[in-house]
């Protein structure tokens, strides 16, 4: 059967993969560590359970409202405007099936073919095959750790052409987990706005932050640029909820409103049960999120002390999220055979039974991405055997 054009060139998930090997490995007997998933190892909170629970014995069990329950939009309004400083009225609200899916909604929302999205790299993996879904052009702007893998104006002015149609700003970052500070996104976010450039603004990974940063919304760091953006949230990561598939934007009325007829064409709406289960998360106690943040803190300090021991490797100190993303360029290239970021996640994870993600699938091939979202225990083991095995090489 003939597959279409648009199929033969998308990608799959570098993430997904590389987990996928990892289980079938464990399938097999052999004792991985996997430092390759992007998910909080926590059980989610049990009162947002409960609610769910709650719900489902309410009968809560029926087709929703594509737009998303109106408690939830609700719940969503009052978070922005309380958190973030923004205020939303929840008709500029649009519940999703993930955060993913809020991106991929806006992109095919705002793009015609041909139209450019400039994509600061490293960028999550999806970014590029989402613009290309929608038939855009992504353009790719490379960053390295003298700007702590961040864009600054300058490389963003000379990325601008007349078919920019958007801009996807992530931070904190998923693979680095750098963060911009807020005079960074004031700047960025006011040149866009006088260009009239659509900002998509991943920003999933906020409440994941160490060491007193605080994050700022960038529709909040630069006012003239809230009516152009696009903001992307939702409970995955904060809450221990990657399973339970809800996200939204927020963003203009014009733009929410087609992403919530596409939504309608493609799934109808998330179940209610799990939006019940959403508002609880929003307005419930916050508690575990400290508990959370705290372990994740002890963990990153700990990775990184042993990857800073470890010879020829450079690795930034990241300000949120569970990553941290080495750079392994002084191990490539070599009489060992490893050319690639490619070549040594496979190596790791034959010979040293641990799996990460190459950087080659965020666009910074002399890196490799760790997830420090597991347990102790196996980060301290993890380091041992990543460190015997750049030894040998």
């Amino acid at each position: 059967m003939k597959i279409s054009k648009r199929a033969q060139h998308m990608g799959q998930s570098a993430t997904l993969a590389m987990s996928s090997e990892a289980k079938k490995m464990r399938d097999e007997g052999i004792d991985v560590i996997s430092f390759a998933t992007g998910e909080p190892d926590f059980a989610t909170p049990q009162n947002i359970s409960n609610s769910s629970i709650i719900a489902i014995e309410k009968g809560l069990t029926k087709y929703p409202p594509s737009a998303g329950l109106p408690e939830l939009r609700n719940a969503i309004a009052v978070k922005l405007k309380r958190e973030n400083s923004l205020f939303y009225d929840p008709s500029q609200i649009a519940v999703t099936c993930g955060g993913k899916h809020a991106i991929y909604n806006a992109l095919q929302v705002i793009l015609d073919p041909g139209d450019e999205v400039v994509i600061p790299a490293p960028f999550w993996v999806s970014y590029p095959d989402q613009v290309k879904l929608a038939d855009g052009k992504p353009v790719i702007v490379e960053t390295g750790p003298e700007t702590s893998y961040k864009i600054t104006l300058p490389m963003l002015k000379q990325a601008i052409t007349d078919k920019t149609r958007a801009f996807i700003l992530n931070s904190p970052s998923n693979p680095t987990g750098n963060a911009y500070a807020e005079s960074e996104l004031r700047e960025i976010g006011n040149f866009l706005a006088d260009r009239g450039i659509v900002i998509i603004s991943d920003e999933i990974y906020e409440k994941l932050v160490y060491d007193n940063f605080t994050h700022t919304s960038i529709a909040a760091a630069a006012p003239a640029c809230k009516d152009l953006t696009i903001l992307v949230n939702g409970v995955a990561k904060a809450y221990a909820m990657t399973g339970w598939r809800m996200g939204y934007a927020a963003g203009p009325k014009e733009i929410i409103a087609k992403m919530i007829t596409m939504t309608g064409q493609q799934i109808t709406g998330i179940p209610p049960f799990v939006q019940m289960a959403c508002v609880e998360a929003l307005e419930g106690p916050q508690d575990e999120i400290g508990r959370m943040k705290e372990e994740f803190k002890k963990r990153r300090d700990y990775m990184l002390s042993r990857m800073i021991e470890i010879p020829r490797l450079h690795c930034e100190k990241p300000q949120g999220a569970f990553y941290l993303f080495p750079d392994i360029s002084a191990y490539l290239g070599k009489s060992n055979g490893i050319k690639t970021s490619d070549d040594l996640a496979m190596h790791l994870l034959k010979n040293a039974h641990i799996a990460t993600v190459s950087g080659a699938s965020f666009g910074a091939p002399m890196n490799i991405r760790f997830s420090y979202a597991t347990s102790m225990k196996n980060i301290e083991e993890g380091m041992n055997r990543f460190s015997k095995a750049l030894a040998g090489l």
